[in-house]
């Protein structure tokens, strides 16, 4: 994520306005890029008084489910992202790890939005997906269209800037899709391949994408994509990964992917005025080298200086994102159900186990003075959020993304999977300089 404070970077994720039960563009103002005067930029601190922040959860790593950290109809909306033929049937584009984010280029503001998406006929991003899709627009609320990409590929779908079929593209000196990128066939799963997590981000005047390769592609990592264009590229794939992803192998993931292929996941960029940082989870970071072409170091990463729960769970998504001079270190981490002694409900982010149902796939969040850390304690900041990302608008407000994960849990269920997996956006609220807490904008009495 790119810093409130940078000089390019403005602020990161309503076809499905009419569904039944589903959020709604109508349910909130409308969001231009000249901004919404009703709502206080975060600039304008004289005489304002800032929303209170909750108390800490006792023991430490319980979540807090309180519906006022949901995104709402009163505090959020589904993108109306153009819609591909793909998309047709569903009525809208089907999204998981949605990204959203606003830069500033040549004086406007240029709202971009991502995410993992999947190919026709298939039920979800593995063991295949067909590449990585670009939207834009002048304002949030839209209209959002698919980069033009038909003046670089005019028989490929539009707004598809890269994917593993564009290996043909290869030439000496530049490299497209890297052999541990490409598709690859087996028994078990036939045609493999899927990339994950993307995120746009336009930094000392080019533009990149950083991304992952998922569970089922010969190497399991992220990466780096740099245009040699605009937004919709031509992409070509950074020096540093020709050969493999950013970081060390290690063991890791299911279990049918192969001895030394699983690196670091969910790779996301954090710019700073003219220094960018590669951010690995669960808890891996380091500085790009000024050409932004590898990290340094290249393995043996450092770790951000966090406070972990007793025991630690799964976590996926970090990010970090920058806001009143503070660093804000965000987490996917499921929140899990179970039984106390005494019989009540225990909500927290404990790891898998017996008797633990997974319920939400939140966002949790940390603050620190540095962006190495150390890092605060964790609190809940959207409930069924996770794995998003924070970005400002054209107008200062802030908003994070949310995509409602339907693998396990709340969104799993039969009567609600037709409204998850969405390009969803949420407001947030800030409780101010001495608290320094981000929320789910929760409602105002």
């Amino acid at each position: 994520m790119t810093s409130n404070e940078s000089g390019s970077h403005v602020g990161r994720r309503t076809v499905m306005a009419g569904m039944a039960g589903l959020v709604g563009a109508a349910a909130l103002p409308p969001v231009t890029a000249a901004g919404d005067p009703g709502i206080q930029s975060a600039g304008r601190t004289s005489m304002r008084r800032y929303p209170s922040p909750w108390p800490e959860l006792e023991p430490y790593g319980l979540a807090d489910t309180r519906p006022e950290l949901w995104p709402r109809e009163d505090n959020s909306f589904v993108l109306p992202l153009e819609l591909r033929p793909r998309d047709d049937e569903l009525g809208r584009v089907w999204m998981r790890d949605t990204y959203v984010n606003c830069f500033l280029v040549d004086g406007r503001p240029q709202y971009v939005a991502t995410g993992t998406t999947r190919a026709p006929g298939v039920s979800g991003p593995a063991p295949w997906n067909d590449g990585l899709f670009v939207w834009v627009s002048s304002s949030l609320s839209g209209p959002w269209r698919l980069a033009d990409t038909t003046g670089i590929r005019p028989d490929v779908e539009k707004g598809k800037v890269w994917s593993p079929e564009f290996v043909g593209e290869n030439r000496s000196g530049r490299t497209v899709v890297a052999p541990w990128q490409e598709y690859w066939y087996d028994e078990q799963f036939g045609k493999r391949g899927a990339v994950w997590a993307p995120e746009v981000h336009f930094f000392r005047g080019t533009w990149y994408i950083a991304a992952c390769m998922g569970d089922h592609s010969r190497k399991v990592g992220s990466f780096l994509l740099v245009s040699e264009g605009g937004v919709e590229g031509p992409y070509r794939l950074a020096e540093g990964n020709v050969d493999k992803p950013f970081g060390d192998s290690f063991i890791g993931g299911p279990a049918f992917i192969e001895p030394g292929a699983y690196h670091h996941i969910d790779g996301s960029i954090y710019t700073e005025n003219d220094d960018a940082w590669l951010v690995l989870h669960n808890d891996l970071y380091a500085r790009f080298r000024d050409d932004m072409e590898d990290i340094i170091p290249t393995t043996g990463l450092p770790r951000f200086q966090q406070r972990p729960y007793e025991p630690e769970p799964y976590l996926e998504g970090a990010y970090v994102f920058k806001y009143g001079g503070k660093y804000f270190l965000l987490h996917a981490a499921w929140n899990r159900t179970s039984t106390n002694a005494d019989g009540t409900t225990r909500n927290a982010y404990d790891p898998a186990g017996p008797g633990r149902v997974q319920y939400h796939y939140d966002a949790i969040m940390a603050v620190a003075d540095h962006f190495e850390g150390p890092y605060s304690k964790r609190w809940s900041a959207g409930v069924g959020a996770g794995h998003n990302n924070i970005f400002q608008d054209a107008g200062g407000r802030l908003w994070a993304t949310f995509f409602r994960n339907p693998r396990f849990g709340y969104w799993s269920d039969p009567s609600r999977r037709d409204k998850a997996t969405v390009p969803g956006v949420v407001r947030m609220e800030w409780t101010g300089p001495t608290t320094n807490r981000l929320y789910v904008q929760r409602p105002r009495h």
